[in-house]
């Protein structure tokens, strides 16, 4: 059901513009650039978060400074996961300019050619990788140039690590030892293999969505940035998406939008406010006190997310970050690399070297991802551990677990309920158990030997399946990537098209990672980014 009657507000309009976007993350700021571009089209950005001027988002390994940071990070965490002993799993989101991409690990990785040729077998026609890779190629300025899959000259820079360094090069050569293939390029023929991550940074800097697309916007006239304006609702005329109520400073204010209106607030936040603003499950918008303005029961559920399980290592050399970092000379050192040369621990993403295998013979392309580090602490974002240390993290690429993000309320600013359900199918339990034994086999292999001093975590008394399991159920956390929440498709729980319109009103797309009806196998920061490049022909073709 639709509803017909015009929504009102007695906030006074800040003006009207073609488009208004919801949300400056890693969609919009790309909207925001490839939008105004020609200087035909007014637009309005709107950030609930305030400037990317923290030091730390633009230093590498300063993600780890930005974990807690209320100022840049909404902060979320889900509800009690039942199968994870009912813990609660902490959900970081960007809270900035460049939203995700100014606070994440910098890992560059699309995903697999399958992936989205299977988003185009679910009827989502222009999304097989032959529509997408032209996108990911647009927004790419590859270090290595152009090639068959690889774009020079984009907003979107993509580098090497720095250098190499002596644990990540005894990793790989473990893997290569085990029958893993090596892998120079994770994005290019083929994932599978052992290898370093490529980041989104630019000689040592990251280069987030807010850096790369939206600073050379910044001074078009016709782009126009509101910061710490929290949208409340998107407001309709009738069934037609006619502008945004927003909070800014404690005084509540509207924009109007001529064309449309565009949510690019990530799989979390888009989800949230599409319900406040009526659309969404009827009973469930009924049941708190939500005028129901489209019944769309989709919205919010098919939740995904990568399930991270880490092992942690005990190192025989003073090689980790751990050894350089234990000392005030040892850290000194270490800003003083980083200033002057760009180099050193500070420029290293969330990854450094990684692994891509199959954890059965059968599947045509691997089905976990490691993610390996050369320092070691109790959870990400807290203090190093004073001995020495590394870490690896098995990463299921393709979960079976599907939940949900959903409103609480009608209070645009309270935190939306978000239950991931990880491990609730033996699919999924079986894989996170079984890429955890091959990762064991990796660091007991011979080139490790040099480094490996002993597994502290889970240790040498977890052997059994059982075992690994429970050591899932109690350690594992979230790798970072929620989407799916508001699925393109052409079935009953679709959200939007595949041209990205929400189904069942008019004047309102979703730009973000909310739109992927499937998971990508692997990091999903480029995914994002190609959505946003595809999404911007699409909305400038349809005007």
């Amino acid at each position: 059901m639709t509803g017909v009657n015009s929504q009102t507000t007695d906030t006074a309009s800040t003006g009207v513009y073609d488009y208004i976007i919801v949300g400056a993350g890693s969609a919009g700021c790309v909207l925001a650039n490839r939008l105004t571009a020609s200087g035909g089209y007014k637009v309005l950005l709107l950030e609930a978060g305030g400037r990317d001027i923290s030091p730390w988002i633009h230093v590498p390994l300063g993600y780890a400074k930005l974990f807690t940071n209320r100022n840049v990070n909404w902060m979320y965490e889900t509800e009690p996961e039942p199968e994870l002993n009912g813990r609660r799993i902490f959900q970081p989101r960007g809270k900035v300019l460049g939203g995700s991409s100014s606070i994440n690990g910098l890992v560059y990785i699309r995903g697999q050619k399958q992936d989205f040729d299977t988003w185009r077998q679910l009827g989502n026609e222009g999304w097989s990788f032959d529509d997408v890779l032209p996108y990911f190629r647009r927004a790419e300025d590859q270090q290595h140039g152009a090639d068959e899959f690889h774009g020079a000259g984009g907003p979107l820079s993509v580098s090497d690590q720095r250098e190499p360094h002596p644990l990540c090069d005894a990793f790989i050569q473990a893997g290569v030892e085990t029958g893993i293939p090596h892998n120079d390029d994770f994005n290019g023929a083929s994932q599978e293999g052992m290898g370093y991550f490529q980041t989104t940074s630019r000689n040592g800097r990251r280069c987030s969505t807010a850096v790369g697309y939206l600073n050379p916007a910044k001074s078009r006239k016709n782009l126009a940035i509101e910061t710490k304006a929290h949208a409340t609702r998107v407001l309709f005329s009738g069934s037609v998406a006619n502008g945004v109520e927003y909070a800014q400073n404690g005084i509540l204010k509207h924009a109007d939008a001529a064309k449309e209106v565009i949510l690019c607030g990530g799989a979390i936040n888009s989800p949230q406010l599409l319900e406040l603003s009526g659309v969404g499950d009827g009973d469930r918008l009924k049941s708190h006190g939500i005028p129901v303005l489209h019944h769309l029961p989709g919205v919010g559920e098919n939740l995904q997310d990568h399930l991270q399980v880490r092992m942690i290592l005990e190192c025989s050399q003073p090689v980790t970050l751990n050894d350089q970092y234990r000392s005030l000379f040892g850290r000194i050192g270490i800003g003083v690399r980083y200033a002057l040369h760009r180099k050193g621990p500070l420029a290293v993403s969330a990854g450094y070297a990684a692994s891509f295998f199959k954890t059965r013979q059968e599947l045509e392309t691997p089905d976990v991802e490691v993610h390996f580090l050369v320092f070691s602490t109790d959870k990400m974002g807290q203090a190093l551990h004073s001995r020495s240390g590394f870490t690896a993290s098995v990463c299921q690429l393709r979960p079976e677990s599907r939940g949900s993000v959903h409103t609480r309320s009608a209070d645009a600013f309270a935190p939306p309920a978000i239950q991931a359900n990880y491990l609730s199918t033996e699919t999924d339990r079986q894989t996170n158990v079984a890429g955890l034994k091959i990762l064991r086999n990796i660091l007991n292999a011979e080139a490790m030997a040099p480094y490996l001093a002993r597994e502290v975590e889970p240790g040498p008394d977890v052997v059994s399946d059982e075992d690994w399991l429970s050591y899932c159920r109690g350690a594992a956390s979230t790798i970072y990537h929620p989407s799916c929440t508001c699925a393109m498709g052409t079935d009953a729980m679709a959200v939007v098209s595949g041209r990205l319109k929400v189904a069942g009103v008019d004047g309102l797309r979703v730009v973000d990672g909310s739109v992927m009806p499937r998971l990508v196998s692997g990091n999903s920061n480029a995914a994002i980014v190609m959505i946003a490049e595809k999404a911007a022909d699409m909305i400038m073709t349809d005007a």
